[in-house]
């Protein structure tokens, strides 16, 4: 605190360096919910605006400082990224000191510099959420596909035999809906579900996953017999007994 050892007390000077470490002490935190980013970047702007402020008179680019500018508008989302800055390891700012100065001064024609280098960060800023929000409008978890049939639960035996008989099937799919009603009941039972009167069963061709896996559930794909696989991990003692990647066994499945 230069300016108290030196009797220079002013309370902007006062209530800048309270902002600062404010807004220091909020950075030093190891986990982040989004309300705590959310008081972060109010803590940031509050001490950048009475910074720019008292000291701009001074600074020849109106402190358009690469740094301070990713600083006071990219940090919030690079600990969304990264996760806590107390955690970044060199690589981290080396990654990030390439994303933001490196890269975007090779891309300027070397005048004014620093407005330059503060657009392009700029754009990519905005291309950056543009993507996110167009990628994430909806989510992916449980996305389904067109209808294949339905059929009320206690239809289900005669609806299966006559779609069986009436319907060219691959035998992996006959098999799934001999299994069908087995199932049913043991996923009833592990909902402890007592009564499935009234139920109505829809199956469709694919559902998209949450993590973005696609389930199907058709007899044919693109003109080709089509399952979907899940992996199994199986007990170690009888994990030569069969052929397994790293201790995952791949099987087939019937839904």
């Amino acid at each position: 605190m230069v300016f108290v050892v030196d009797d220079l007390l002013n309370k902007d000077l006062s209530e800048v360096y309270v902002k600062w470490n404010e807004m220091y002490l909020l950075s030093l935190q190891k986990t982040f919910k989004e309300s705590d980013l959310k008081n972060f970047q109010e803590a940031i702007e509050k001490w950048a605006n009475l910074f720019i402020k008292l000291f701009g008179q001074f600074s020849n680019s109106d402190f358009k400082l690469p740094k301070l500018h990713s600083w006071v508008h990219h940090i919030v989302d690079t600990i969304r990224e990264f996760r806590a800055i107390n955690g970044y390891t060199t690589e981290t700012y080396e990654a990030l000191h390439k994303t933001y100065v490196k890269i975007p001064y090779r891309l300027s024609n070397k005048k004014d510099v620093e407005e330059q280098m503060m657009k392009t960060i700029r754009r990519k800023a905005i291309i950056k959420q543009n993507d996110f929000k167009k990628k994430f409008k909806t989510p992916l978890k449980f996305n389904y596909s067109s209808k294949l049939f339905e059929f009320d639960i206690s239809e289900a035996f005669e609806f299966i035999d006559k779609y069986k008989n009436e319907t060219n099937l691959d035998e992996k799919m006959i098999k799934g809906l001999d299994h069908f009603i087995q199932s049913l009941d043991s996923y009833f039972d592990l909902l402890k579900i007592s009564t499935a009167q009234g139920c109505h069963i829809k199956i469709y061709r694919s559902v998209t996953l949450e993590n973005r896996a696609i389930l199907r559930t058709t007899n044919m794909f693109h003109k080709r017999p089509w399952f979907s696989n899940i992996s199994v991990t199986m007990n170690d003692e009888e994990l030569f007994e069969y052929q397994s990647d790293n201790g995952i066994c791949y099987a087939q499945k019937y839904f």
